[in-house]
């Protein structure tokens, strides 16, 4: 009964943290651009008391062995990048990806970050930022005295003044796609940085070679499904109240045990 307290240990510690997964997705419901998690649950080592092939006796084998497992564990959690609905908000600075990659950002150390969350906003040199202030690179920077600010589905921005009413384009919003997104490194603020496993970005006019376009006035909403986290929640619960009773099944026959021998 030893080996069955540990085994169901693992299981508690295993579907703790993948409760801890989907909190943080329902948590995140109403945030900009956000991507649900799911976790990766892997099985532990096995020990072999009979190898699978075996020689039974010189004119048989075993057909299937005697391997005992010792457990699970969360190997990885991962991002699903899938699209998530779109929001129309009449705001002209916000914007969102129709499709494949994302935003570059300036970090204050000089690396680029990268997000889905188009909410920009201009800071007191009339650069486009994010909420936290960091810059969109590369830098748009309005004029004074902007009457009409415009982006095209190809991230080309223009604008038009109160004394010139002839547009104006003052440059274009390049976007970034990875051939692995799920690799990226979240570091919160809805900002992503590049990995190993995420491989280089690989930098682009929006609406060319598989990029998204930008859609101007429009948000991005978090692509987590209420329903479907409430019904991981509650198979994730189940799994914990029985990984519960081994525990105290195992201990009942260790105490019936140790009262009758």
């Amino acid at each position: 009964m030893i080996p069955a307290l540990w085994v169901s240990k693992t299981g508690l510690s295993a579907q703790d943290m993948n409760l801890s997964t989907i909190s943080n997705n329902l948590a995140n419901v109403s945030t900009t651009g956000f991507k649900r998690d799911r976790a990766e649950f892997q099985d532990l080592l096995y020990q072999v008391r009979r190898q699978p092939g075996g020689q039974n006796s010189q004119d048989s084998q075993l057909p299937s062995g005697l391997q005992l497992g010792t457990g699970v564990r969360i190997v990885g959690t991962q991002k699903i990048f899938t699209a998530g609905s779109l929001q129309t908000t009449e705001q002209p600075l916000d914007m969102a990806i129709n499709g494949r990659g994302f935003f570059q950002i300036l970090m204050p150390d000089g690396t680029i970050g990268y997000t889905r969350d188009g909410s920009f906003h201009l800071n007191s040199d009339g650069q486009l930022v994010t909420s936290n202030g960091l810059p969109l690179e590369p830098a748009i920077v309005l004029p004074n005295e902007v009457k009409t600010f415009t982006v095209g589905e190809d991230g080309t921005v223009s604008v038009t003044t109160a004394n010139d009413p002839q547009p104006q384009i003052l440059g274009n919003i390049q976007i970034a796609d990875f051939i692995n997104p799920a690799g990226l490194q979240a570091i919160g603020n809805n900002l992503f940085l590049e990995t190993a496993a995420s491989g280089a970005p690989q930098v682009g006019t929006p609406g060319l070679t598989g990029l998204g376009t930008v859609l101007q006035n429009t948000l991005e909403n978090s692509n987590v499904s209420v329903v479907e986290e409430l019904v991981n929640m509650i198979t994730t619960q189940r799994a914990y109240e029985m990984n519960s009773k081994v525990i105290s099944t195992a201990d009942q026959m260790l105490g019936f045990v140790s009262q009758n021998l």
